[in-house]
C-alpha cells in the first residue's frame, strides 16, 4: 500500500509520494501507478513509444517498400531526412503549447494530428507520396518534448533526471521495438494470411496506427498537467496565471545555455535518429544477411535505451548530488565524446560480429548522453521550461537532417564512411558544452560567481510590476528546491517550505 504524503499548502493537498514545496515528487517509485505523478510518466513514456514505433516503422520494410515503390537510394534517404525533419519546428511548437496549455493536451493532441498519416502509409503508391506520408509521421516525435516537460512538472530537482531519461529512454525503445515487430507483423500477414508481399506490408502499418491513435486517448482522459491539476483549471482558480507567450519566448531565445544543449543533443539524438533509419539496410547491404536478421541487429540498437538513457539520467542525478551542476555538465561531455569515437570505429571495421558488439556499446553512450543533457535542461529557465526544452529536441532533429543530408544523401560516401565521418562530427560538437555557465552553481572550468544564488537567476525572468502580482512564486519555489545543485554543500543547505508530513 503506498504511503500518503500530505503537504500544508495548497489546501491539504495529499499525494501517494512525498513532495517538495512545488507538490513535486522527490522520489521515483517506478513499480507504481499513482497519481498524478507516476500515472503521467507511464503514459508519457507509453505515448512517445507509440511515435517512435510509428515513425521507424517504414525502415525495417524498406528492402519490400523499396521493391513496390521503384524507390531509389536517393528516394530513401529523402524519406529517411522528411522523417525527422518535419519534428524540427514541431518540437518548438510543442514547448510552446506545453508553456500556455499544459502537456495533456498538447501532447494528445498531436499524437491524434499524427495518427492518420501513419494509417495513409498504407496506400502510399509513389515515391513521392511514400515521403510525405514519413514526413507527416515524424511530427508525432514532438511529443518528446511534453514527455520531458511533464517529467519536469511533476518531479523535484533531486529525481528529475532519472525521470526524464526513464520517459524518454523507454519512449525511445520503441524505435528499436519496431525494428523486431514491423518484420514479424509483415511475416504473419503474408505466410500466414496469405497477402502478397506487396499487400502484406501495407496492411501491417494498421498496427502502429491504431496504438498511436489508442495513446492519445488515453493521455487525454487519464492524464493531468500538473501535481495540483490541469492548465485550465488552476487557472481559473488562480493558482497559476496565464503567462505571455511573447515573454515566455523572449526568455527561451535570450538563455544562450538552451541554444548550446540543442547543439549537444543534435549529436547524440540526432545520431539516434540517424542510425535508425540506416542501420538495418547498412547490414542488410554490407554483410549479406537476411531482413529479419538484420531487423534484429538494428533492434538491438533501438533496445538498449531500456537501459542506457535511464543510465545517463541517474548518472546525472548522482554528479549532481556530489559536484553540483559542474557533476551534470562534465560527465554529459565524457559519455558524449565515448560516444564519437566508438561512432568513428564502428564504420571501421568489416567483420559482422564486431560490428555488432561496438554498434551495442555506441548506443549505450548515445542514449546515455541524451539522459544526461536533459538532466541539465529542466534547470535552464523555470518559466520558458517548454521552449528550451522543445528547442533542444528540435536540435536533436536538425542534428539528424544534417548528418543524414551530409552522410547518407546519395552516392558521394558509402554508408560505413559516412557513420566514421558522423563519429567525429560528434566529438567536434560536444566541445560545446565546455561553454554552459551557471552563475550560481558555475560551469565546465569555473566556479559559481561570489554572492549569486538562485533566487536571483530565476526571478530575473520576471519584471517587477509582474513579481507585484505574485506571478513569480513558482520560479521562487523552484529555485528554493534547486539548492542541491550546488552539490555536497548545497545538500545541507535548508529549503525555506513546510516540509511534507505522513498521515
Amino acid at each position: 500500500m503506498e504511503e500518503v504524503v500530505q503537504n500544508p499548502d495548497n489546501n491539504d493537498r495529499k499525494f501517494a509520494l512525498p513532495v517538495d514545496s512545488e507538490h513535486k515528487a522527490t522520489e521515483f517509485r517506478l513499480l507504481s501507478v499513482s497519481t498524478p505523478h507516476m500515472r503521467a510518466f507511464h503514459l508519457s513514456w507509453i505515448s512517445f513509444f507509440s511515435c517512435f514505433f510509428s515513425t521507424f516503422a517504414a525502415p525495417p520494410l524498406i528492402p519490400i517498400i523499396r521493391d513496390n515503390l521503384n524507390l531509389t537510394a536517393t528516394d530513401i534517404g529523402n524519406a529517411g531526412i522528411a522523417s525527422v525533419s518535419g519534428a524540427v519546428f514541431a518540437r518548438v511548437a510543442m514547448g510552446t503549447a506545453c508553456d500556455l496549455f499544459g502537456p495533456r493536451l498538447a501532447s494528445s493532441g498531436l499524437i491524434l494530428l499524427t495518427a492518420p498519416a501513419v494509417f495513409l502509409s498504407a496506400i502510399a503508391n509513389s515515391p513521392a507520396a511514400f515521403l510525405m506520408v514519413r514526413f507527416f509521421t515524424g511530427f508525432s516525435l514532438a511529443t518528446f518534448v511534453s514527455t520531458q516537460f511533464w517529467m519536469s512538472s511533476m518531479f523535484s530537482p533531486t529525481v528529475v533526471g532519472t525521470a526524464n531519461g526513464l520517459s524518454a529512454g523507454w519512449g525511445n525503445l520503441g524505435g528499436g521495438v519496431t525494428q523486431l515487430v514491423m518484420p514479424l507483423v509483415y511475416s504473419l500477414i503474408h505466410n500466414n494470411i496469405g497477402s502478397t508481399e506487396f499487400t502484406a506490408w501495407r496492411i501491417a502499418f494498421f498496427f502502429p496506427a491504431l496504438f498511436q491513435a489508442l495513446s492519445a486517448y488515453a493521455v487525454f482522459f487519464w492524464g493531468q498537467d500538473m501535481p495540483d491539476g490541469n492548465y485550465n483549471t488552476l487557472e481559473k482558480s488562480g493558482e497559476k496565471h496565464k503567462d505571455s507567450f511573447s515573454q515566455v519566448l523572449y526568455h527561451a531565445v535570450t538563455n544562450y545555455r538552451g541554444w548550446i544543449l540543442a547543439v549537444a543533443y543534435g549529436y547524440c539524438f540526432g545520431i539516434e535518429l540517424t542510425v535508425d533509419n540506416i542501420i538495418a539496410q547498412y547490414f542488410f547491404d554490407r554483410f549479406d544477411v537476411d531482413l529479419n536478421t538484420a531487423g534484429i541487429i538494428a533492434a538491438s540498437f533501438g533496445l538498449v535505451n531500456m537501459f542506457s538513457r535511464p543510465i545517463g539520467g541517474l548518472f546525472s542525478d548522482f554528479a549532481a548530488k556530489r559536484y553540483g551542476m559542474r557533476g551534470r555538465l562534465w560527465m554529459l561531455w565524457v559519455v558524449q565524446m565515448g560516444g564519437g569515437l566508438l561512432c568513428l570505429l564502428l564504420g571501421k571495421i568489416g567483420s559482422l560480429g564486431l560490428s555488432v558488439a561496438v554498434m551495442v556499446l555506441f548506443s549505450v553512450f548515445v542514449q546515455a548522453a541524451e539522459g544526461l543533457t536533459f538532466g541539465v535542461v529542466p534547470f535552464v529557465s523555470r518559466r520558458s521550461l517548454g521552449v528550451i526544452s522543445g528547442m533542444t529536441g528540435g536540435g536533436g532533429n536538425v542534428g539528424a537532417v544534417l548528418t543524414q543530408v551530409i552522410f547518407f544523401r546519395g552516392s558521394r560516401y558509402s554508408t560505413e564512411e559516412g557513420i566514421s565521418l558522423m563519429g567525429v562530427m560528434i566529438m567536434c560538437c560536444s566541445v560545446v558544452i565546455m561553454l554552459i555557465y551557471f552563475p550560481q552553481w558555475g560551469g565546465f572550468f569555473y566556479g559559481p560567481k561570489k554572492g549569486v544564488t538562485e533566487e536571483d537567476y530565476y526571478l530575473s525572468e520576471w519584471s517587477a510590476a509582474e513579481k507585484e502580482q505574485g506571478f513569480h512564486k513558482m520560479s521562487l519555489k523552484f529555485s528554493e528546491n534547486s539548492r542541491r545543485q550546488r552539490g555536497r554543500k548545497g545538500a545541507a543547505v535548508p529549503v525555506q517550505s513546510d516540509p511534507p508530513t505522513i498521515v
